[in-house]
């Protein structure tokens, strides 16, 4: 049985791996548009990302003030199922305290703040389930900036893949460099008004060099990673060639009558970690590998 201190040390590690060091496919696509951006003032913003990054990484500090409220995936293995709500609490209280993370995690009306990044249904935690022996647990440390331009569209079936277009190109020039670009764009196509909003932000834990698996929804993700880049709103929004760094699309079926579609987006300190626990104790860090705990 994994126990409540060995959930209480993934979250703490998970957490201080997301908030001071990206995964390695952001820090290649910051690289990449550095090498090919011509234009001086977004290379210099580009320089000024990439220099923040290894100062957060080289002094294990957050790369960024705004450390976010925290939105937790945990997928149970196989005869796995256990309570884990408890340890990830208390691993995100003390992780507040050590890295630091700012206490961002309010009441909604009286702003009331607890100190500690938790209250009602704080941290949130999703639930999946698989048939792997292990239980894994992905963090998303998501911040008000970028948060704050999620937008959600119910079109109608008749509006179809160019409504589904127009609705994300309008999203993204209306956000400008609000959400600290270059961005990473997570859409969610289907379902129903809340099952699409869900996706959208599950789609930020993929990989941004990872493709879907369903060859039209991959199609239209390089289309509209081509097109926005095409904006020229670029890093910060102060022009040129990289406005995002990628964009992923999960999708549902849907109703006859009902095309929701749903946008969120991540600023380009794109912050996420994943890690399993295996049924012996032992903590695999899977989006930075290089740090694994016995």
């Amino acid at each position: 049985m994994i126990s409540d201190d060995v959930l209480k040390k993934a979250t703490v590690e998970l957490l201080k791996n997301a908030v001071t060091a990206l995964p390695e496919d952001i820090n290649t696509a910051l690289k990449k548009a550095y090498e090919t951006e011509e234009d001086a003032i977004p290379k210099m913003q580009l320089k000024n990302i990439l220099d923040n990054i290894e100062l957060a990484q080289t002094g294990s500090l957050p790369m960024c003030q705004d450390t976010g409220i925290h939105i937790f995936y945990v997928t149970f293995g196989k005869d796995m199922v256990i309570s884990v709500e408890d340890a990830i609490r208390n691993g995100l209280k003390e992780a507040t305290k050590i890295i630091p993370l700012r206490p961002n995690a309010v009441h909604p009306l009286s702003r009331h703040n607890p100190g500690d990044n938790t209250g009602l249904k704080m941290p949130y935690i999703n639930y999946r389930f698989s048939d792997k022996d292990y239980i894994e647990i992905a963090v998303m440390p998501k911040g008000a900036g970028s948060e704050n331009m999620s937008a959600l569209a119910m079109l109608t079936p008749s509006q179809g893949l160019s409504g589904i277009k127009e609705f994300a190109l309008n999203t993204i020039v209306k956000a400008g460099g609000k959400p600290c670009p270059p961005t990473i764009i997570g859409m969610g196509i289907g379902g129903s008004a809340d099952i699409s909003m869900k996706l959208a932000k599950e789609a930020l834990l993929r990989p941004i060099n990872q493709r879907n698996d369903d060859s039209q929804i991959a199609e239209l993700e390089n289309e509209l990673y081509s097109a926005i880049n095409t904006l020229g709103i670029g890093p910060m929004g102060l022009g040129g060639k990289t406005t995002v760094l990628g964009v992923n699309i999960e999708y549902a079926y849907c109703h006859t009558a009902s095309l929701p579609i749903a946008i969120n987006i991540q600023c380009w300190a794109a912050r996420r970690a994943v890690a399993r626990i295996h049924p012996d104790g032992l903590i695999e860090h899977i989006s930075h590998p290089k740090e694994v705990s016995p």
